[in-house]
This record gives C-alpha cells, sequence and structure tokens, in this order.
C-alpha cells in the first residue's frame, strides 16, 4: 500500500501544473457548492421560520371536514323516499366545549392552545369607517401561541385584561385613522350590538392588510359584542416541533370531528415547490464539482499514457492489475481530499461573508442579513461528493492502466 501510494504521489508532483489546476477546480467547486446550498437551504429555513412562527401549526375550525348525514338518511339508509328542501334550523356556530377541546390537546407535551372567537366588525371613529376581523382572545393564552407580543409598537396584550373595554389595533389602520393610544372608537358588530372601545395597544407585522384589518379584544368582550356566549370558532394550536402538526392534527379531528388543519396541510403548494426548488439547487452545485472532475479525468489521463513504459515495468516486476488501478485511484483520492479540505475552508471563508452582507429590498425600510445555514449535513454531502467524483473521475484511467500487456508494450520498445 505504501509502494502505491509513494508512487501516486510522484505522479503528482511531477505534473505539478496539471496537478493545481485539478485541485483548484475542486477546491471552487466545493467552496461553491457551500456558499449556493448554505444561500438556498438557509432561505428556505427563513421562509418556513417565518410562515410557521407567523401562523398556527394547527387550526381548529368550528366546521367538519365532510357534511353531517340527515337523520332519515341515518335512520332509513336504503330507503326509496327522499326528502329534500329541508331548511336546517338556526343555531349558534361555534366549537362547543372547546375547554374540553384545549384541554384535551394541551395534554399532549410540547404542545399549546389558544381559543379565539374570530368575526367581523366595522370599526367608526370621528365619521370613517374600517370593516375589520374581530379576534377575542384570552391574552395569557394567545401570547403562547404567537409572536404578535414581538410586535407591538405601543402597549402589549397583556393591558387587555387591565381595561375590559380595551382593543388591540394595527398600525396601519392607526395610520388611517390618525388613533393613538387611549382614543376610543365605536365598534358596530353583525348582531347589532356596539361598544365603545379605548385603544390600549398598537402592533406593526409589516404586513399591511394585516395591519390595516386585524383587531383583538378579550375573548367575553367579543362572545358578547358577536353574540355568540360561552363559544369560540378557533383553537390556535403551536407545537415545539412543528413537524409533529401532521401527525396530531388527524387525532384531534377523529376525537371531536371539527376540521383539523396543519400548517404542512394548508401549505401542500409552498412545501413541494421548496423540494423541486432544492432539487435543481442541489443539480446545479453538483454539475460544479462535476466539471471540475473532468480536470482530474485529464490529468490522470495523460499520466497514464506518458508513464506506459512504466506501468509495464511494474507489472513485470509482480505488480498485479489491481495494484496498478489502486495506484491511479489513490491519485484522485489525494486530489479529492485535499481539494475537499481547502474547499471547506474556503466555502466557509464565503460563508462567513455572505452572512454579513446587508440588502435593502425596494419599498422596505430596514436592512436584512442574507439567511445562511450552517447546518453541518452540506459540509459533510459538499466533502462526500466532491471524493465521490475525483474517484469516479480517476476510474477510468484506473481501469485502462490496469489492462495494460507488459511484454506488447516492453517489446514495441525494444
Amino acid at each position: 500500500m505504501n509502494i502505491q501510494l509513494d508512487v501516486a504521489l510522484g505522479h503528482l508532483t511531477s505534473r505539478r501544473r496539471q496537478t493545481l489546476v485539478s485541485l483548484s477546480g475542486v477546491i471552487l467547486g466545493v467552496a461553491f457548492f457551500l456558499a449556493v446550498s448554505a444561500l438556498m437551504r438557509g432561505s428556505e429555513k427563513d421562509f418556513l421560520k417565518r410562515m410557521v412562527d407567523n401562523s398556527p401549526h394547527i387550526t381548529v375550525s368550528d366546521e367538519f371536514r365532510k357534511a353531517q348525514a340527515q337523520p332519515a338518511a341515518l335512520a332509513w339508509p336504503d330507503g326509496a323516499v327522499r326528502v329534500s328542501n329541508v331548511k336546517p334550523p338556526n343555531e349558534t356556530r361555534g366549537i362547543r366545549g372547546y375547554r374540553q377541546v384545549v384541554e384535551f390537546i394541551e395534554s399532549h407535551e410540547g404542545v399549546r392552545a389558544a381559543p379565539v372567537l374570530q368575526g367581523t366588525a366595522v370599526l367608526t371613529f370621528a365619521g370613517k369607517q374600517q370593516g375589520v376581523t374581530l379576534s377575542g382572545v384570552i391574552p395569557a393564552k394567545m401570547r403562547q401561541v404567537t409572536t404578535i407580543d414581538e410586535k407591538f409598537v405601543n402597549g402589549d396584550l397583556e393591558a387587555l385584561n387591565a381595561t375590559p373595554n380595551g382593543i388591540v389595533i394595527g398600525k396601519g389602520l392607526a395610520d388611517k385613522f390618525s388613533l393613538r393610544m387611549g382614543n376610543t372608537l365605536n365598534v358596530l358588530a353583525p348582531s347589532g350590538q356596539s361598544r365603545t372601545m379605548k385603544i390600549v395597544g398598537i402592533f406593526r407585522t409589516g404586513n399591511a392588510s394585516y395591519d390595516e384589518g386585524q383587531t383583538f379584544m378579550t375573548l367575553k368582550r367579543a362572545q358578547g359584542l358577536l353574540d355568540k356566549p360561552n363559544r369560540v370558532n378557533r383553537i390556535i394550536v403551536q407545537l415545539n416541533e412543528p413537524y409533529d402538526a401532521s401527525a396530531l392534527a388527524p387525532r384531534i379531528e377523529q376525537r371531536f370531528a371539527y376540521k383539523s388543519v396543519s400548517w404542512i396541510e394548508a401549505s401542500e403548494d409552498i412545501l413541494s415547490l421548496l423540494m423541486v426548488r432544492n432539487i435543481i439547487m442541489y443539480s446545479v452545485v453538483s454539475a460544479i464539482l462535476v466539471v471540475a472532475s473532468f480536470g482530474i479525468y485529464n490529468t490522470i489521463s495523460t499520466i497514464v499514457m506518458e508513464k506506459t513504459k512504466d506501468i509495464a515495468i511494474l507489472k513485470s516486476m509482480g505488480f498485479h492489475a489491481r495494484d496498478i488501478r489502486l495506484i491511479f485511484l489513490f491519485e484522485g483520492l489525494i486530489v479529492g481530499a485535499i481539494g475537499s479540505v481547502l474547499g471547506l475552508i474556503m466555502g466557509l471563508g464565503l460563508m462567513m461573508f455572505l452572512s454579513q452582507v446587508e440588502i435593502k429590498a425596494p419599498g422596505m425600510t430596514e436592512l436584512v442579513h442574507l439567511p445562511v445555514w450552517w447546518g453541518p449535513e452540506q459540509f459533510v454531502l459538499a466533502a462526500v461528493f466532491a471524493m465521490s467524483s475525483c474517484v469516479a473521475a480517476a476510474y477510468l484511467p484506473a481501469r485502462k492502466a490496469g489492462r495494460v500487456h507488459p511484454v506488447d508494450i516492453l517489446r514495441g520498445a525494444t
């Protein structure tokens, strides 16, 4: 083994220029593989984090995935008579026994739930009117399942408990109506009830439609205003492990029949798009290493052509074909190993540089950093792929070298 390694090193050092060119290709290939994959995976992680953090992991609503069967159909499933045009009785919509549902959800480890009563209302201030989404919440519960507390520019959600007639609005709505903390406005619900509410908090998420159209008040006040006593129509669920949502949502729906939708189910099209994007990204960055491997193939092929007589002499001295192949495979491994190590170092430097880059998108008021992912898997993947491509590039010349017939070569030399 030592002899083969010494011969391989001798071949590479005898053609330093070609070896350096091949080595440079591998170094650049690994470095750009890391930089591009870190940016692409970083943007994916950042996008998913924003999507997951700003929306519930599971939403339980007062709807059913399938319409409930009529009593007559249950009693006589094979009956020949069908009753049509039957108007269902009016009933107060909402999740019945929502406290039991919340208790069941929170019995799972690492799971938090918050009941919400959501409806529409019209805000009136100084002759101006604005239709908004009104959410009745329990502040302590809501703070556990959303990041809304981080978005406040004035006040906080907890202020709703201290002010029974308090309301929290978005900064977009506040700017549109010239509202400030402590101002009062009138809230008119579809039930016909009207209340005068005091602004105790203003938030800004950066989503214009949300900041102009979303408001919060206490759950008790919303139930009275929307005429839905002791009811909620949403239960927002947040998990420590977001990907566990796809397993928990069916259990909740099976237990209580109310429609439970995980963020994965609601975002299947986005997740499939991200998967396709990752495939394209890895195909492009892998092509860089494949191109670099052609330099190794060219170098080793040239060495095989120049060293044909040396190979014949080695075979006549007792070297087997596998020993000859091993020499040239070692050459590919050496270039791959050194190129991978130096490429990883260079790639790490590129990643550190990219993480410091600040950009300001058109229309944005704040600078943002490029999202860079530092996962160790991509370092391992870059090194493994580089080594694999180098060995694959060295295999064909190595196989050709192993097939050299020493008798023919030495006879021709004489």
